[in-house]
């Protein structure tokens, strides 16, 4: 059964035993965002069609976002776009975005840990979430043994909701972040960011 399969978090928990909970972990880490990026996103927002599809969303207002956070982790992260992850037959699919381990072999190589999964939704969160946090699971079993916090981000390009998955817990942040508060959102991607680089730091000094 692919993620897609999942079409509500509800399923996902009982699925899998997973408690849900919800509390404000997101902690806003100041990032300072180019002149050019916020530029070039009010010209996307004004004069494109930004929103159509989920990938237009993906496009259009996700990727971009993220791959500016990125930049300041490339030495130890690589983002992955669309990038096959399979457990077994009820945990697989394509996930939008994953974020994991830069290998030493080079940035073509898919290695764990993985560490954030992001998944682009119509408006359509709690199915958002159910195929989010079921790439989560698979992601967080893959991992096998590691002691990492799974890391994820539902959002339609506008609305931005994260979560945190660590041991048999699900977390979702309360407080939810919108594109038109730009500081206040990449201030809360690049602390899931920064989360994912202290615990890679973390595994290599155990």
């Amino acid at each position: 059964m692919s993620f897609s399969n999942y079409k509500s978090i509800s399923a996902v928990l009982k699925e899998f035993q997973i408690t849900y909970t919800e509390a404000d972990f997101i902690i806003e880490t100041a990032f300072n965002i180019p002149q050019y990026f916020r530029e070039d996103l009010q010209f996307v927002m004004r004069e494109g069609v930004v929103n159509n599809s989920e990938f237009a969303i993906c496009e259009n207002l996700i990727y971009p976002l993220l791959k500016e956070t990125w930049k300041c982790y490339y030495h130890k992260l690589t983002l992955w776009s669309h990038q096959s992850l399979n457990y077994d037959e009820k945990l697989s699919g394509f996930p939008e975005y994953i974020l994991a381990k830069r290998s030493k072999l080079g940035k073509v190589v898919f290695e764990q840990p993985y560490l954030l999964l992001v998944e682009a939704k119509q408006d359509k969160f709690d199915e958002g979430w159910g195929q989010c946090l079921a790439e989560m699971v698979a992601a967080q079993r893959l991992n096998d043994e590691l002691q990492i916090v799974i890391l994820g981000i539902v959002s339609n390009g506008d609305r931005w909701q994260f979560g945190k998955l660590e041991d048999n817990t699900f977390t979702r942040n309360k407080t939810f972040y919108t594109i038109q508060e730009l500081d206040k959102l990449f201030g809360a991607v690049n602390y899931v960011f920064q989360q994912c680089e202290i615990q890679l730091n973390n595994l290599v000094n155990v």
